[in-house]
């Protein structure tokens, strides 16, 4: 059995009343509900769902975070946008390491990281470690490269160096 309350057409001054926060002219605000006068505004994510609209300031579309880069021997600080991709973070990286973007391998959370990875759709925020590598087998064509044995010479002659 359901048993109604009557509705009250007036406040109740009482202390046991805890009504809601009021307007200067008289109504009640309703939690949750948007800026303007009430109204919420609605989007439509892409993967479909209806979401309450954000209200965005200019600055908060570029919320920059800062990321602890470790390599073996040494760390770098880079602060760089959350919304960058990895293939991103490489090119900074690149001109901090010396390392070509194609070279380096970046690692968060034990997995590798694509280039066309989102910092933040993979979860990266501000103070977050990444690790990266020199590709192991870039690093073993140099060495070949260099340890390797040239030949140099016309038909005639030939040096070994």
């Amino acid at each position: 059995m359901i048993k109604l309350r009557p509705k009250r057409l007036f406040r109740s001054s009482s202390k046991l009343s805890t009504g809601g926060a009021t307007h200067g002219d008289g109504g009640a605000a309703v939690k949750g509900c948007g800026v303007n006068g009430g109204e919420i505004k609605w989007e439509l994510r892409p993967g479909g769902m209806l979401v309450q609209k954000r209200d965005y300031k200019e600055s908060d579309n570029e919320v920059m975070i800062t990321i602890r880069v470790s390599t073996v021997s040494q760390w770098h600080d880079i602060s760089i946008q959350a919304t960058s991709t990895f293939g991103e973070l490489k090119m900074i990286l690149s001109i901090l390491t010396n390392l070509e973007p194609k070279e380096q391998r970046l690692l968060f959370k034990g997995k590798e990281r694509e280039d066309n990875e989102y910092l933040h759709m993979v979860g990266v925020i501000d103070k977050d470690k990444v690790l990266m590598l020199e590709d192991p087998a870039i690093k073993e064509r140099k060495l070949v490269g260099l340890t390797g044995r040239q030949v140099i010479g016309s038909p005639y002659r030939t040096i070994t160096v």
